[in-house]
């Protein structure tokens, strides 16, 4: 594994009793009849569900509390290395991408091949659940129900109450490590890390019936990015296929946006308006880490709770999964030695791994799409091969691409060219 962590997704769920406090081990709660866990992870989008079932693969009593039936707006991306690194079968693919087309304000447009192999799209619903799925093949127990509040528990650890789905009255678990995985406005973190708050885009798509071929300017094999300012004054709207179906979308974060509106003038431009609309959706996505992950006491955060979705590009799921993934180290961890310093892990590992991309993008992000001029110039910068060629090598690996010096260093006088305005857009 390039992230230094062994992967475990092929294998069976281990049986490691002496790691997991029994359910029925002695304590007064367990007489007034609350249930014991090891771990509670709230929230089971993939950040959530990986974390699960990494620490039930681990031999850990966990509880997985998801709301069910909510299906965040996502573009649905994921590269080969989530693949890889995490045992995603393609079954659970609805499209392979073969390129994107990058469009300017002006409508000039930039084809970038993927080149040899190709860029996978999965269908939220379908792979979130499925993620959930496995979840419990490895030992953890689903609930549905809606996290509510947590609370020191008198024996050590945490008592997290929720309420169930069906509407019955609110109950409560004990947990001996929390991993927070409850999106972007994270009532775990609000709770546990006061004043833990990032930017976010607000992204909303709509999930259309995708058109016949040859009806439309719409191709089921690429992925369309508009850097156009009345789609979108400081992000970008999108047409992604997803086989049967597409999402067009956009994201911003000004108030008071008329994104409903961007997305039926993108639809119109695309020849998509009179398809069928299946489903909007909408939610904020975080564009910056937070600072901390943990409350230094028993709780971690994973996923958008977190903050790890790429700049730029808004993509979350394969950081969600690896965040996922080290926060359910960092856990099990904790929950060998009882030292909460071990919680600090999870953000330190994938700080190391990706905070040099996250920091990039940003400064990408926060000086391109400030005006239309410059996503003009940022447009023509994506016509140059020495660009094409490592950003897909970045993407499909999710690491810096350091074994071509001599294209970084043309890339660096381009970019400058177009910083100063001395290159044409």
């Amino acid at each position: 594994m390039r992230d230094g962590l062994k992967s475990r997704e092929a294998s069976a769920p281990a049986a490691a009793p002496d790691r997991a406090i029994p359910r029925d081990a002695a304590n007064p709660e367990a007489s007034s009849g609350i249930e014991s866990f090891d771990a509670v992870v709230v929230g089971g989008g993939p950040a959530g569900a990986t974390a699960a079932a990494e620490l039930a693969r681990s031999g850990h009593a966990v509880l997985l509390l998801d709301r069910m039936g909510r299906i965040k707006p996502c573009g649905g991306a994921v590269p080969p290395r989530l693949m890889a690194d995490f045992a995603v079968p393609e079954s659970l693919l609805v499209a392979r991408i073969a390129g994107a087309r990058i469009v300017a304000p002006s409508a000039r447009s930039v084809d970038m091949p993927v080149g040899e192999g190709f860029v996978g799209m999965v269908d939220r619903e379908t792979f979130d659940e499925w993620l959930r799925d496995r979840a419990a093949r490895c030992g953890a127990e689903r609930r549905a129900g809606s996290f509510l509040r947590l609370e020191p528990a008198p024996e050590g650890g945490s008592l997290v109450w929720y309420r169930p789905k069906d509407g019955t009255a609110e109950r409560c678990l004990r947990a001996r490590v929390v991993v927070g995985a409850d999106g972007a406005r994270s009532a775990v973190a609000r709770q546990c890390l006061p004043g833990a708050s990032v930017p976010c885009v607000y992204a909303y798509h709509e999930i259309v019936r995708s058109p016949a071929p040859g009806t439309s300017a719409y191709d089921g094999t690429r992925c369309d990015v508009h850097y156009d300012g009345s789609l979108s004054p400081d992000f970008y709207a999108w047409i992604f296929p997803h086989g049967e179906t597409a999402s067009i979308g956009t994201g911003s974060m000004q108030k008071g946006f008329g994104m409903r509106a961007a997305i039926g003038e993108l639809r119109r431009k695309a020849g998509l308006e009179g398809v069928e609309t299946l489903r909007r959706e909408g939610a904020p996505i975080p564009l910056r880490p937070l600072r901390r992950w943990d409350d230094g006491r028993g709780v971690v955060l994973a996923g958008d709770a977190a903050g790890v979705v790429a700049p730029a590009s808004g993509e979350g799921i394969y950081y969600a999964m690896l965040g996922g993934r080290l926060a359910a180290d960092a856990a099990h961890g904790f929950l060998l030695s009882g030292d909460a310093r071990t919680l600090r892990r999870a953000r330190r590992r994938f700080m190391r791994l990706h905070g040099g991309v996250f920091w990039i993008l940003g400064i990408m992000q926060h000086y391109w799409y400030r005006d239309d001029g410059r996503r003009e110039r940022f447009v023509s910068i994506c016509r140059d091969r020495d660009v094409q060629q490592l950003t897909w090598d970045a993407y499909m690996n999710k690491e810096l691409v350091k074994a071509r010096p001599l294209a970084h260093a043309r890339i660096f006088f381009k970019n400058l060219a177009h910083l100063t305005g001395l290159a044409r857009a």
